[in-house]
């Protein structure tokens, strides 16, 4: 376990955690990041530093997306990242940071937008920080109250849930 004094890194990239809706004649747009006013709400004392990398759903994620999370991880001077991220291809990037050493880096998202009073943004969220905290080194995704290591999950959407995989 890493020192309380350590801070997380929270590298922001879109999806339904940072989605907000305009009016009736909308759609969903991903606007300005949730993650300073949710960690503020929960009362988080754990340092820690938010870098907005993407404003993206992650259906729309590229390879050079995944290429810039990858090297700002690895640039990254702390040891515990925890990337906010769709759940649409979260198990994609997970995958692509599965070489990075030394580093304990957890994937999360929503399924309900974090504005919304009934999201599970922020219970997912604190479960990344416990997981950032807690973990040894890899690569995790928490979703749904529960840890998985990267490789190990898929997103089944006819359940709306994260499970393991096969």
């Amino acid at each position: 376990m890493t020192s309380q004094t350590d801070p997380i890194v929270v590298l922001t990239t879109g999806g339904t955690i940072d989605k907000h809706y305009f009016d009736a004649l909308s759609e969903y747009q991903i606007g300005e990041s949730m993650v300073a006013g949710l960690l503020h709400r929960a009362r988080v004392t754990q340092p820690f530093e938010i870098v907005e990398l993407l404003r993206k759903d992650s259906l729309e994620l590229t390879d050079s997306d995944r290429a810039l999370i990858h090297a700002r991880v690895r640039a990254a001077g702390a040891s515990r990242i925890v990337i906010t991220h769709g759940t649409d291809t979260m198990v994609a990037t997970a995958q692509a940071l599965a070489d990075v050493p030394g580093k304990t880096i957890v994937l999360v998202g929503a399924l309900g937008p974090a504005r919304f009073a009934e999201s599970d943004a922020s219970f997912n969220l604190g479960m990344a920080f416990a997981t950032a905290q807690m973990a040894p080194p890899g690569v995790y995704i928490t979703m749904n109250g529960i840890v998985f290591r990267a490789g190990a999950v898929v997103k089944d959407r006819a359940l709306g849930a994260f499970i393991p995989k096969d």
